[in-house]
């Protein structure tokens, strides 16, 4: 009977010795985004727009889609367009799904449930989500060369 448990020892011990040497393929460092700039109630068009992170700065005419690097850090959009208003928001990242059904498994068959470390320094293990909408501010009206000066002001 001990021959048993020994047998049964020698072979966890040789799987988690196995498993060790596994890791399993890392996510990519990269999402794509969509943006879409939204004032009054419509969605407005030629709005440049850019995202910016810890991990780099990116670019894009909304709407449209823009690829970034994945980065623990809030994901700040700026966008503006003459005449028409600007804005500025926050994206946070949010931690995926340690529950998706291919991660899960992978993570079960692969590292034996070790994979539950994510590193706090790079993007791996979170994500932005996926679509982004800008509520913009209208831009404020501009004093013109046809403006009249204010009452009881005397222009010289």
């Amino acid at each position: 009977m001990s021959l048993l448990y020994f047998r049964t020892a020698c072979a966890l011990a040789l799987c988690v010795a196995v498993t060790g040497c596994v890791t399993a393929p890392a996510e990519a460092p990269t999402q794509q985004l969509e943006v879409h700039t939204i004032l009054g109630h419509r969605e407005v068009t030629g709005v440049g727009c850019v995202l910016s992170n810890a991990a780099g700065r990116w670019f894009v005419v909304a709407p449209g889609r823009v690829t970034v690097e994945r980065s623990r850090s809030p994901l700040t959009i700026d966008c503006a367009r003459d005449g028409t208003g600007s804005a500025r928001e926050v994206a946070d990242a949010h931690a995926t799904s340690f529950f998706d059904t291919d991660r899960l498994i992978g993570n079960i068959i692969v590292s034996a449930g070790g994979d539950g470390y994510v590193n706090p320094y790079d993007g791996s293990g979170v994500a932005y989500q996926s679509t982004l909408t800008v509520l913009m501010r209208p831009a404020a009206p501009r004093a013109g060369a046809g403006d009249s000066p204010a009452p009881g002001n005397v222009v010289f």
